[in-house]
């Protein structure tokens, strides 16, 4: 008796989608004892497998502890084993560790990321204990990774982002993204933010974000218009992919002042 083959795999589409010029970075560690021969049961996730520009490396953690990038170590260490001290202490006593990372071209649906994600779950089903997802400064236990991304239809583009807020100057604050580069889309900055607006200015990101992952794009110059706030918020272009702060171009929005 021959195994039926998997269903065909639900889309995961972009609405809003037009061709951008910058690629999407997807970037995983995945930290646990593998089996020697790793069988992924991707199919059970919706994924058709890594994506092609998508690749997978296995490393004995000792040894990838002396890589330059590795994760748990410098200022991304510090932030995650502060956020997560027992699963920062877990993926430190993991003996190995599975890098998946690639570059891709903009696409018309996101069922790359749904591939991906997909292949991460399957990891976590054959001995994967920790997530880390340095692009949004995050390490995942498994049963918190699961919480968050696996998700009927798919996670929405708000779990793959982080939101930061800063403290600026003159008792204002600076709320920025991170992760947008997940979906080939700059991050979002906008400074001079009052604290009473905090609020305004949050929910003004998740909107952006779900827009810009969906396949949208903020044109430099392009004037929004916010509920509540006095006066449009203009946007310009700026950043790069070696900002420390982003790691990704970036979409500049400066409050009104008075506002």
């Amino acid at each position: 008796m021959t195994e039926a083959p998997p269903p065909p795999q639900a889309e995961w589409p972009r609405p809003y989608w037009a061709p951008g010029e910058d690629s999407a970075l997807l970037v995983f560690f995945i930290f646990g004892r593998f089996p020697d021969e790793i069988v992924l049961p991707a199919a059970r996730y919706g994924s058709n497998g890594l994506p092609e520009g998508m690749e997978m490396h296995r490393y004995p953690n000792e040894t990838l502890a002396t890589w330059e990038g590795y994760p748990l170590r410098g200022a991304l260490g510090e932030v995650l084993e502060h956020d997560a001290p027992i699963a920062f202490d877990a993926a430190k006593q993991a003996p190995e560790v599975i890098r998946i990372s690639g570059t891709l071209d903009d696409r018309a649906s996101l069922d790359y990321l749904r591939d991906t994600l997909g292949v991460l779950a399957a990891l976590l089903d054959i001995g994967g204990d920790v997530v880390v997802d340095p692009q949004i400064l995050s390490l995942f236990d498994a049963p918190a990774w699961r919480e968050r991304y696996l998700v009927d239809g798919g996670a929405p583009p708000r779990n793959h982002v982080v939101i930061l807020a800063h403290d600026e100057e003159g008792g204002n604050a600076w709320v920025r993204t991170r992760g947008m580069r997940k979906f080939g889309r700059p991050d979002l900055s906008i400074r001079g933010v009052p604290r009473k607006d905090l609020n305004i200015a949050g929910a003004l990101c998740e909107r952006l974000v779900e827009l810009n992952a969906l396949g949208g794009h903020l044109a430099d110059g392009q004037e929004l218009e916010v509920e509540g706030i006095v006066g449009p918020l203009h946007c310009a272009h700026g950043g790069g992919l070696d900002d420390p702060q982003f790691n990704n171009t970036y979409v500049e929005v400066r409050w009104p002042a008075g506002s």
